[in-house]
């Protein structure tokens, strides 16, 4: 496993990071303690959880994820465990969050709240990374990195981040920061693969720029890049299979995730791993870790039976040769994902 810097911190991470986000929901708290303690045991050292998790979001699981990480986290050397966690963002825009009866916000009194109760959950007195889940392009960028920059002094966090933002909105929030003399966003958390390389377009350039980090989620495609979806297949138990039968946002989610183009060019992907001698999810989590404004891959399981795959990527670097052949599918079909 190596290792690598969280934006321009002091923090070196492994360059594989085990996501939580099915922790109390798809994977049962027996078996999450599994998929931790094997993670670990590979040398990964990096673990993501959120306030809002495990998903889909519901107000009776709100919290259960950290939980169960917290648990797991009084058995390990806390120095040895970099812990990453989320505050959600506004509730009044394109998700209403668990927390705090749907009115959460990016200001002082949300963010403070939500990092005592992350603590609580966690059983730790400090949190690694912290990071913002999703924007509010509304409101005043200030207000929250105060108080953020308030939680370092006062050592409950060590650095802080993004996720789910824009271009604008990182290269906004690193001016306000370097204007008020505030602590600034040393990663970015976006969905990013082989079937969704828009990171590429403007914010891969503003991460190189900034130095800024980006640890990319579902670099698997939710799953889609496993192949468990090909011919239309929707298996039990699988996270698009249950999204569909919801409906609403999630089925709105899965139809993005799981379409004729992403099916396509999953197939073409998995014949450039097959003559590798690779299995495609070794193959998915090898090219995201490759890239040059990438800290570490956010990875997920339900079920250790998984893991093989996806810690064989620690080992894999791909070729020249190889990386032209998976451009090449890339530009046959553009934005697999819209």
């Amino acid at each position: 496993m190596q290792s690598k810097r969280l934006g321009k911190s002091a923090i070196v991470v492994s360059d594989i990071c085990m996501g939580t986000m099915t922790f109390g929901s798809q994977a049962d708290e027996a078996m999450s303690h599994r998929i931790l303690d094997q993670s670990l045991d590979a040398g990964i050292n990096f673990f993501d959880t959120a306030e809002n998790y495990p998903v889909p979001p519901k107000p009776e699981w709100a919290g259960l994820t950290e939980e169960i990480v917290g648990r797991w986290l009084k058995t390990k050397d806390r120095d040895a465990v970099i812990i990453a966690t989320k505050v959600c963002g506004p509730s009044h825009g394109w998700l209403k969050a668990s927390q705090r009866a749907g009115m959460t916000a990016l200001d002082r009194h949300n963010i403070v709240r939500a990092v005592e109760a992350s603590l609580k959950r966690l059983g730790t007195d400090y949190i690694d990374l912290y990071q913002t889940h999703w924007p509010d392009h509304g409101a005043r960028y200030e207000d929250a990195l105060r108080a953020l920059d308030d939680l370092i002094d006062a050592g409950k966090v060590r650095v802080i981040g993004c996720s789910n933002e824009t271009t604008w909105g990182l290269t906004k929030s690193i001016a306000v920061s370097e204007r008020e003399g505030l602590a600034r966003y040393e990663t970015i958390q976006n969905n990013f693969s082989l079937i969704n390389r828009r990171f590429e377009d403007e914010l891969a350039q503003a991460c190189r720029q900034e130095g800024v980090s980006l640890i990319p989620y579902s670099p698997i495609g939710g799953g889609v890049l496993s192949g468990k979806y090909k011919g239309g297949a929707t298996p039990d138990g699988a996270r698009f299979s249950n999204y569909l039968k919801i409906g609403g946002r999630q089925g709105a989610m899965a139809k993005r995730y799981v379409n004729d183009k992403t099916l396509a060019a999953t197939e073409r992907f998995g014949a450039i791993a097959a003559d590798l001698g690779l299995s495609l999810v070794t193959l998915a989590t090898a090219w995201s870790k490759q890239h040059d404004f990438v800290a570490s891959t956010i990875v997920g399981a339900t079920h250790t039976d998984q893991l093989t795959e996806i810690f064989a990527a620690a080992d894999v670097t791909l070729t020249k040769d190889t990386l032209t052949k998976i451009n090449a599918v890339s530009k046959d079909i553009l934005y697999p994902m819209g």
